[in-house]
């Protein structure tokens, strides 16, 4: 059990690895509402990331859950605006 509890830590920070930051690459001047929800993604990310820190990691799992869910988000604003550019030729 307590090789269980032992490796929990790297396990949360192996999760963490897997969610990749979001990036802000839609067009402020073509899809400025969209590019608005992308900045706050990505925020909304590094908030997480610091309360992660500041609690040393233990959060069950669910911030590292609410950051992929926050890629996801990102990865669908991006295709959101591509089907936009896509179209309104």
């Amino acid at each position: 059990m307590k090789l269980l509890l032992c490796s929990l830590p790297l396990v949360l920070a192996a999760s963490v690895a897997f969610a990749a930051a979001p990036v802000e690459n839609v067009s402020g001047k073509k899809h400025p509402n969209i590019a608005a929800a992308q900045h706050l993604s990505e925020q909304a990310y590094k908030k997480i990331s610091e309360a992660q820190q500041a609690n040393e990691w233990d959060m069950d799992g669910h911030a590292a859950k609410a950051k992929d869910l926050l890629d996801q988000v990102n990865r669908e604003l991006k295709a959101a605006a591509e089907a936009a550019n896509k179209n309104h030729k």
